[in-house]
């Protein structure tokens, strides 16, 4: 019995401990082997170490400290293995050309300091013994090596030029081999060489692709190979040292223009140059450039349309095609290019044209740096490089009628006075805060910009108010860019010219962007808003480029105005001599050690020698530059029957193959000063506003080159008739030529189909004057389009 109660209370105590133990055991993780089976190298466990850059090594100067990059260490499936430390060894046991600090792996090309006394640390300096060789330095844990890094140990390096490979063994073997020579060239190849123990080079270049050389440039997608020649030392004591140094590496500035592998292997890639930095001895420098060619021409159509021109209707998306190819004819693909109207209000530029109002213009793809084809600035114009590349101009016409929106003012009042064309409802007189003395508008027709002498105003055109005033900026506005972002701005009391940002601080100078001594008299933006052309009280041109800055041109007379060609390759200039200016630079190329650059003549003279114009103007086709002038009272047709140059830029200059006609007079007009040459979009016919008397308004025809007048008719109810036609402005649809007269201070509309004035038609701004009784005449006109109703 005694027996049994003693077995029971073993069970009572022996059962549930057992069973704990089984139910509460953790079982350990399952080895698993590299092979799979039940034995060998462990999954987890270090297999493989590595260093890097392999191919590269580490390049060191006497007596430099490099540092080994952290090595990566993983195990037999390729998965991290972390590793507490390292051990470093290098090949060199002398350890007086590439010593190793063992724990750290800090590298000195020479002979670290050891047992230095005073307190000096082990590992602090490296002490240089001016030995040159190729050591190895492996990185060990865990019984696991790393592969052999390659350390290169050389003479200072005071230059790296790229340039050609050596091509023959007579290269390798002379004065003045490249890195291809190197016997680390050969460090991706399956061939090994024999090196000649004279300069440390192989007897045989390592075989190439096509060589890159710096004397041409590579067309997109085509591979170049680009090779260096590494020197130490300075004047007479320069010494070659390409094939001691390592394998170079190659970045270029501009990563869209070209990449390049790690054996040197370059692809060219969007148009444009840029410089290349070799890094070597743990530093880059500059070792040249590389260019892949630019653009040669550039060509839109559009589907469904045959040659350059195109009607649609308002709204309407028309896709324009640009095929552009480069100066060896192959397809260039993915370029950033500019798409420019002449007519933005109405017709803006795009890759697809979307009209907005009936109307006609001019557009224009541009490949335009630095958003395409740049190029440093010393290499502009090398191999076409850092230039503009225009297409040839596509017209389009908006088809249909527009109704207007109108504003009118004058240098003589202090109020401005809306009018509404789609309800023929003539706005309430709206008062400024000074006399304005200039009036623009933007493309959008969003903002009317005044200037006078006591602030810059700005007038919402949609709201029909004063929106902003900034009296750190006083005198007249020139010009509004076409992305109205910009205007100019000349003040003669403190003679400077400004840049003036719309969206910038009113209260502020802030809005000031740039600004250059001077007295601005006209000015022109380009299509795409970079470029800003100003003329002048003096002998100079101001031009104002977003690449290059303020350029200032010695001219041998003042010019007067300033008309932008169509499409923007130069300007025209107005003066006692009509001449012009080409926005391709004349580029002269030198070779500076070893290198080519570039000095460039920035808008130089166009090759026009015209007749006297006093203002001038160019017509949307790109044919015309028309231009009136007082003294002879006369205007002239300065044909350009091919057009203005496109495609690439002649390194000798933009040159306009221009013919002037012959003087036309203007009869029955006696003028004291030419105030407007107004063309229509469309380019069919242009009108001319003057001072003085008249009473009628010129008007000339560039297809037939005549000329004649439209008389100016007496407005029922007012007792003055009109003498001259003082400033003018075309509605966008070219319907209506909306004219500001003098003698009866009425703005007369002039239908453009008829070609008649209209006198039931004209309005009576009836402007207050600044003093004196009666009304002010209208001379300062600007439009912006609206939707008809009608």
């Amino acid at each position: 019995m005694r027996r049994f109660v003693g077995l029971v209370i073993l069970l009572l105590f022996t059962i549930p401990f057992g069973v704990s133990i089984s139910g509460c055991a953790k079982k350990s993780a399952a080895v698993v082997f590299c092979n799979g089976g039940d034995s060998g190298p462990q999954v987890g466990q270090l297999t493989t170490i590595t260093l890097t850059p392999k191919v590269y090594g580490i390049s060191l100067n006497y007596g430099s400290i490099g540092q080994i990059t952290a090595p990566s260490a993983t195990d037999c499936k390729g998965n991290s293995v972390s590793v507490p430390s390292y051990t470093y060894g290098s090949s060199d046991t002398s350890k007086s050309i590439v010593d190793v600090q063992p724990t750290t792996g800090r590298v000195c090309a020479g002979t670290w300091n050891r047992n230095s006394g005073a307190g000096v640390a082990d590992y602090t300096y490296c002490i240089p013994n001016n030995k040159t060789g190729t050591f190895f330095v492996v990185a060990s844990a865990d019984g696991a090596n790393s592969n052999p890094l390659p350390v290169y140990v050389h003479p200072v390096v005071t230059s790296v030029v790229l340039g050609p490979p050596s091509a023959t063994s007579a290269d390798c073997t002379g004065s003045d081999p490249a890195t291809n020579c190197s016997p680390a060239a050969y460090s991706t190849s399956t061939t090994s060489c024999t090196i000649n123990p004279s300069n440390g080079c192989c007897t045989q270049p390592l075989a190439t692709s096509t060589a890159y050389v710096s004397n041409a440039c590579l067309s997109q997608g085509t591979t170049g190979q680009l090779a260096a020649r590494v020197y130490a030392g300075t004047g007479s004591s320069q010494v070659n040292i390409s094939c001691q140094v390592g394998h170079p590496t190659y970045t270029p500035q501009t990563a869209s223009i070209v990449t390049i592998d790690q054996n040197g292997v370059a692809t060219a890639q969007a148009p444009g140059s840029t410089i290349i930095t070799s890094n070597l001895s743990n530093a880059g420098s500059s070792a040249g450039f590389f260019s892949t060619c630019p653009p040669k021409s550039i060509v839109l159509s559009a589907p469904g349309f045959s040659g350059d021109s195109a009607s649609i209707n308002p709204n309407n998306p028309l896709p324009l095609n640009a095929v552009v190819t480069d100066t060896n004819g192959t397809v260039l693909t993915g370029l950033t290019l500019e798409f420019v109207s002449t007519t933005p209000t109405t017709i803006p530029g795009n890759s697809t044209i979307t009209p907005l109002f009936p109307g006609a213009a001019g557009i224009t793809a541009i490949c335009q740096p630095p958003s395409c084809n740049p190029s440093p600035f010393n290499q502009i114009g090398l191999f076409g490089n850092g230039t503009p590349i225009l297409s040839n101009e596509f017209n389009v016409t908006s088809i249909g009628k527009n109704s207007t929106a109108l504003y009118i003012g004058s240098t003589n009042s202090q109020y401005i006075v809306p009018v509404d064309f789609t309800t023929n409802v003539i706005g309430n007189p709206v008062r400024l805060p000074y006399v304005p003395n200039s009036m623009v508008i933007s493309n959008d027709g969003s903002s009317i910009y005044m200037g006078s002498a006591n602030e810059l105003m700005t007038f919402n055109a949609l709201t029909n108010s004063l929106s902003a005033q900034d009296i750190t900026v006083m005198g007249q506005v020139l010009a509004v860019s076409p992305d109205n972002t910009l205007l100019v701005v000349t003040d003669p009391s403190r003679q400077l010219i400004y840049l003036y940002s719309t969206t910038g601080t009113t209260a502020t100078a802030s809005a000031i962007q740039t600004q250059y001594g001077g007295i601005g008299t006209h000015a022109e933006f380009s299509p795409d808003s970079q470029t800003a052309y100003i003329t002048t009280t003096t002998n100079q041109l101001l031009v104002h480029s977003t690449l290059t800055g303020w350029s200032s041109i010695n001219l041998s007379d003042p010019a007067t105005d300033v008309a932008i060609t169509v499409p923007s390759a130069g300007a025209f200039l107005a003066g006692s001599t009509t001449t012009a200016r080409g926005q391709c630079p004349v580029t002269t190329t030198t070779t500076i050690n070893g290198l080519p650059s570039t000095t460039n003549v920035f808008y130089p003279d166009a090759g026009v020698t015209a007749p006297a114009t006093d203002l001038i103007a160019a017509t949307n086709d790109g044919k015309h530059i028309l231009g009136a002038t007082a003294a002879s009272d006369s205007l002239i047709d300065i044909s350009l029957p091919n057009g203005v140059p496109t495609g690439q830029c002649d390194p000798a200059g933009t040159k306009f193959d221009a013919t002037p006609g012959a003087p036309l007079t203007l009869a029955g007009v006696t003028p004291t000063a030419i105030t407007g040459v107004d063309p229509t979009s469309d380019s069919t016919v242009a009108f001319v506003t003057y001072t003085g008397t008249g009473g009628v308004v010129p008007y000339y025809t560039p297809g037939t080159g005549t000329i004649a007048n439209i008389p100016l008719l007496q407005v029922t109810g007012n007792p003055s008739a009109p003498i001259a036609p003082v400033a003018g402005v075309v509605s966008a649809d070219n319907f209506t030529f909306y004219v500001g007269t003098s003698g009866d201070n009425e703005v007369h509309l002039i239908d453009r189909t008829t070609l008649v004035d209209q006198p039931t038609k004209a309005i009576a701004p009836n402007l207050p004057p600044i003093s004196g009784s009666g009304y002010a005449v209208p001379n300062l006109l600007v439009q912006r389009p609206r939707k008809s109703t009608s």
